[in-house]
């Protein structure tokens, strides 16, 4: 077994450091559009919890009296558009099948052209460069 990264991991033959680090930025970008989609996710939950504690607000103006403003809630509110023509499933889907498909695709064409599929290559290199070797916690391996 060697110290170093796992076959998974290295380099392959012929891949240049230039290419190995266009991969990683690649990656690094891809990595926040990932962080950007469980943000629609909360974002597309929590509209649809908000929507809901709606229905006890009107409940709560009917109750205190309020009943014109419980209907402009019910009316103006609850069920509305959080863009044009869409409620935020619709906004999550659009994501998901268009730019984050795209770029998703476009990062795996990628690493299959340059890097014979392998992910992380930059990452792996930076490891061997900054851990202490023979140190515990600096284990090239599991």
């Amino acid at each position: 077994m060697t110290d170093g990264p796992d076959e998974a991991h290295r380099r392959p033959p012929g891949l240049d450091g230039a290419t190995v680090e266009a991969l990683g930025k690649l990656s690094e970008a891809l990595e926040m559009v990932e962080r950007v989609r469980g943000h629609l996710y909360s974002v597309h939950q929590l509209i649809g919890e908000a929507d809901f504690k709606l229905d006890d607000a009107v409940a709560l103006f009917e109750r205190a009296g309020h009943p014109e403003f419980a209907r402009r809630i019910q009316h103006e509110l609850i069920g509305r558009n959080v863009l044009p023509g869409r409620w935020t499933f619709q906004v999550v889907e659009e994501f998901d099948d268009g730019y984050y498909t795209e770029f998703r695709e476009l990062e795996r064409d990628a690493r299959d052209e340059f890097a014979q599929g392998r992910r992380h290559v930059y990452e792996a290199e930076l490891k061997e460069l900054r851990r202490t070797r023979g140190r515990a916690g600096h284990e090239a391996l599991p």
